[in-house]
């Protein structure tokens, strides 16, 4: 590192047991250690013959003066009939002056340019801004240590010897830095734009995590991420990330197509159990489904000064005639999302205006909610007393238990059904067709009644979106609403088969945006379709992401955690679950081929 405008000291021998006097890493010295004035860093404005608030403010007056008198001149000369190329000596220093303050103007833009241009063009791009005293201290330890803990606070237990991310051959640079996001001259949320290098502000991030917390984060994995692909996407301020067991359970047999469908979870059996409903569904001709509604929902509430105003904007948002101009307004800010209906609610002078479009092959949150502005902007014209209290009212609703979303739906809309034969449900899931009824009738029903319920009328259907939706870069947030769903069984055919059903009025998934474009292509039919064919296909895959997410609460909710019930064993059959899976061969297998174990 270049240490031109650092004073000198002369280097220092240590007293260690070997003897030999050695120069170490420079670190900064506090003001009362060493009152010694510092060299003034050179600044450009230090060229100018004022200061430069003052050099400033001469130029802007001159400037608005001198343009105010050239055209109070002009106006005169065209009101006299008189040559603007006529010019007086006052006026040609009037345009002199009005040129010289305007090239000065321009470039004073470029001054504080120029000046980090001078001060940092050494390789030391990171010295603290607002320092008193930038001298600087040769220091024997190379290694990073633990900021010392206040006195007037607990101290906090730590890990033995914790090994810092930063290494010890870390440059002097990245300890600088992670010295200042310690003491809050530098913020932690500006490193990647400061630095440009997505995975060092990361490890800098969590170095100065650690010292500021003085907890070790040696379990939570840094290395092996690209953390470049998250950068304005997903996610702020990495300091690490979590794995998370990915499970394959399949094949489903759903409209005719195979598909092996990935689970994140962190639950035991909870794969092994889905499988075995996938296993009864294809062995007894696979099951069909039905993509009936597709709209995502954004829900703002604005105020008017009276009810008689707000209701009047209701009835012009419901009325036919206006619905076309309603709908070129919301659909001129994408080429995806088209308005399907509007929605509105009333609460005394307050209105709730719900908007329901459809979104393409995103999930959409963010597309409608650019319609929706558009639609506020509009309705100022005509409601100018209309004032908009937030862009989501939370009659959307998102990511909360609502009874509007299990009524009307939000994002997709579906209803799964199968027919399981009697010898399916006796030899695979050891239960009887009449016990299913009855449990289900009972338990999904009844019970979920009895508790009060919203569209909570399954076994858990959550358990299997939610890792659908954390294997697949859904929002994992939005399992809420999207695992309203309701289970029906029935017995069929003389009694002998079970009819089996789930309706999901709203789940919302997406194959583009956010970060699951990146791996939607590993979840659906035959492992080929991927983000990016032709439109066509593209829907396919989102109809077909949020049917078998619909369908899995079937084969797992339904099916095989039914037949668990019935017998009573639900503890009993997760232990033989993981009996088998721990004694019964299995192959692992890696990079080179297959190894039995």
């Amino acid at each position: 590192m270049d240490t031109r405008r650092r004073p000198t000291k002369p280097p220092r021998t240590t007293s260690s047991q070997d003897g030999v006097g050695h120069h170490l890493h420079q670190k900064r010295l506090p003001p009362s250690i060493d009152n010694r004035s510092p060299s003034p860093t050179p600044k450009a404005s230090d060229a100018l013959p004022l200061p430069l608030y003052l050099t400033n403010a001469i130029f802007f007056t001159l400037f608005f003066s001198v343009a105010y008198y050239l055209l109070h001149r002009w106006r005169e000369k065209i009101r006299n009939s008189t040559p603007l190329h006529v010019v007086t000596f006052p006026e040609i220093a009037a345009i002199v002056s009005l040129m010289a303050s305007f090239i000065y103007l321009l470039c004073f833009f470029g001054i504080d340019f120029v000046q980090s241009f001078i001060t940092r063009s050494s390789h030391d791009a990171w010295e603290l801004e607002g320092s008193d005293n930038p001298n600087f201290l040769i220091n024997k330890d190379h290694r990073l240590v633990t900021c010392p803990t206040p006195a007037n606070i607990a101290p906090v237990p730590k890990s033995p010897n914790p090994d810092p991310v930063i290494t010890p051959s870390a440059s002097v640079e990245d300890e600088e830095i992670v010295k200042s996001v310690t003491e809050g001259t530098l913020p932690s949320y500006s490193l990647e734009a400061k630095l440009g290098d997505c995975k060092r502000a990361a490890k800098i991030r969590r170095e100065a995590l650690q010292r500021t917390t003085g907890r070790s984060l040696e379990g939570l994995p840094i290395e092996g991420f690209d953390y470049d692909s998250i950068l304005g996407q997903c996610c702020e301020m990495p300091v690490g990330y979590v794995q998370i067991p990915v499970g394959v359970a399949g094949p489903l047999m759903l409209n005719g197509m195979e598909f092996m469908v990935p689970m994140a979870t962190t639950e035991g059996c909870l794969v092994a159990s889905t499988n075995r409903g996938c296993k009864a569904i294809y062995a007894s001709g696979g099951a069909s489904s039905v993509l009936y509604a597709d709209g995502m929902t954004r829900a703002p509430v604005v105020r008017f000064e009276t009810a008689k105003r707000a209701s009047e904007l209701k009835l012009f948002l419901e009325a036919p005639d206006n619905s076309d101009t309603l709908s070129i307004v919301f659909n001129r800010s994408s080429r995806f999302g088209r308005l399907q209906g509007i929605q509105c609610a009333m609460a005394g002078k307050n209105l709730y205006i719900r908007f329901k479009c459809s979104t393409g092959d995103a999930m959409g949150m963010n597309m409608v909610s650019k319609g929706v502005q558009n639609v506020l902007d509009f309705l100022q014209t005509d409601f100018p007393d209309m004032e908009v209290i937030g862009l989501s009212g939370n009659y959307c609703s998102d990511k909360k238990p609502a009874a509007v979303n299990w009524i009307g739906g939000r994002g997709k809309s579906v209803v799964c059904e199968a027919i399981i034969k009697e010898e399916i449900v006796k030899k695979v899931l050891k239960t009887s067709v009449a016990s299913l009824v009855e449990l289900n009738m009972l338990k999904n029903l009844a019970g979920s009644a009895i508790a009060g319920s919203l569209g909570g009328f399954n076994a858990h259907a959550s358990n299997i979106v939610s890792a659908i939706f954390i294997a697949t870069g859904q929002d994992p947030a939005q399992n809420v609403e999207s695992s309203n769903c309701i289970t029906m069984m029935e017995a069929v055919n003389d009694g002998k088969d079970l009819h089996v059903s789930v309706t999901m009025p709203s789940i919302e998934v997406g194959t583009v945006g956010g970060w699951n474009t990146t791996r939607i292509s590993v979840c659906l039919p035959e492992l080929t379709w991927c983000q990016g064919c032709e439109q066509r296909v593209s829907w396919l895959q989102l109809r077909a992401l949020g049917q078998y997410s619909g369908w899995f609460s079937v084969s797992w909710g339904a099916l095989s955690n039914g037949c668990h019930c019935t017998r009573a064993a639900c503890q009993e059959s997760h232990e033989i679950q993981q009996i088998e899976q721990r004694y019964i061969p299995s192959c692992i297998f890696r990079e080179k081929g297959v190894v039995q174990q």
